[in-house]
């Protein structure tokens, strides 16, 4: 949302996430446009001797990556998202103009901590000393970690959901919502591409990030932060965010892959109109699996899948877990199975709902 604003507002973007669905390069962006194949190829026929001997990670190597296109082609910002946690995570090398925070929720909790405090004192580790630093959401088990770390760094700190509220939600079409929303009094009516009711948690830190950017100096009028929200997917390429896929069946898929997403993604299922409800399902080993599958809709036909990756966990492994949760369905070795099996069964009134992991996600964008 942030890139899509400041390109909106006429800035060179350089914006760099993760993971990819279809393609690799999705992860290195500049105004919206992927890195070029042979920018890749280059890096790494460059470097090859250097990462043999240094051996670094896949997403180091990544970063590297991104950073490097992102100076030589002279870029005015860029929006970099971390890759895991925060304090130890390679994108941390850079002084940033600002921080932000989004929510704290149970996940990769084997490298993190298997608590809330634990996990947000990993992620406070982007806190830098006098750099600004924006938290999504106040959450009692955080705040004062949050606090804490941010007066050590004598850096100033906003609870972005202290200081907008969402008063309403509407949804306008299948490729918009609206918030209303209130900030510094003045009642705003923000309208985005990006689905899912989530976006509420979303949207209120960005308007305090542009305000934080306006106030260094940034020229960024109201129109772009406007006409940014609401192209969000066609200015920056993002994907697997409430994506709809089809109609007649409906065909939506999410990437929502932990407990916090999960049920935010259910919500929104219950929110939805349908005759029956088709789940394609499958998960990675390492997630809480018994905690997912504990939120999902018992009133479902389910299709258990994985993904092609040596981390999915087996599908006839999950049908059996789902089954102590009450969750009927087959089990089917691919995702392009039972993707196919779900859109044969249903018919025109029905939703189908494809998640549960990204790599799912990723075998049908």
């Amino acid at each position: 949302m942030t890139a899509a604003i400041l390109q909106k507002a006429g800035y060179k973007v350089g914006l760099y996430t993760s993971p990819h669905l279809r393609d690799f390069r999705e992860r290195i962006r500049i105004n919206g446009e992927m890195i070029p194949k042979d920018e890749v190829t280059e890096f790494v026929n460059l470097n090859k001797d250097f990462f043999d001997k240094l051996k670094p990670s896949f997403f180091e190597m990544t970063v590297a990556l991104a950073f490097n296109y992102f100076a030589k082609e002279n870029i005015d910002i860029a929006v970099v998202e971390v890759g895991l946690g925060g304090r130890l995570d390679s994108t941390n090398i850079i002084n940033p103009m600002i921080s932000i925070i989004t929510n704290i929720g149970l996940d990769h909790t084997d490298l993190l901590g298997d608590t809330l405090e634990k996990i947000a004192v990993e992620k406070a580790g982007i806190i830098k000393p006098n750099v600004p630093v924006i938290i999504g959401s106040t959450q009692p088990e955080t705040t004062n970690v949050f606090k804490n770390k941010a007066k050590e760094n004598n850096a100033s700190i906003t609870f972005a959901d202290q200081v907008v509220t969402v008063k309403n939600y509407i949804p306008i079409s299948d490729n918009l919502q609206r918030f209303e929303m209130e900030y510094k009094g003045n009642n705003l009516n923000i309208e985005t591409d990006l689905l899912g009711h989530y976006q509420r948690f979303n949207i209120p830190p960005v308007l305090v990030c542009v305000d934080l950017l306006k106030e260094m100096g940034m020229n960024i009028p109201d129109s772009s932060i406007y006409e940014g929200l609401k192209t969000v997917k066609s200015t920056t390429g993002l994907m697997g965010r409430w994506q709809i896929l089809g109609k007649n069946p409906t065909i939506v898929c999410d990437t929502g892959h932990n407990t916090d997403g999960i049920k935010l993604v259910t919500e929104q299922i219950q929110k939805a109109t349908f005759k029956n409800l088709h789940m394609v399902i499958g998960m990675v080993a390492d997630k809480n699996i018994d905690g997912i599958l504990a939120l999902l809709p018992k009133n479902a036909i389910y299709y258990f899948t994985q993904a092609k990756i040596p981390r999915a966990l087996n599908s006839l492994k999950l049908k059996e877990k789902a089954e102590t949760f009450d969750l009927k369905g087959k089990a089917y070795s691919s995702v392009s199975d039972a993707f196919a099996a779900a859109k044969k069964a249903a018919s025109n009134s029905d939703l189908i709902f494809v998640g549960g992991s990204t790599f799912i996600v990723a075998e049908v964008v």
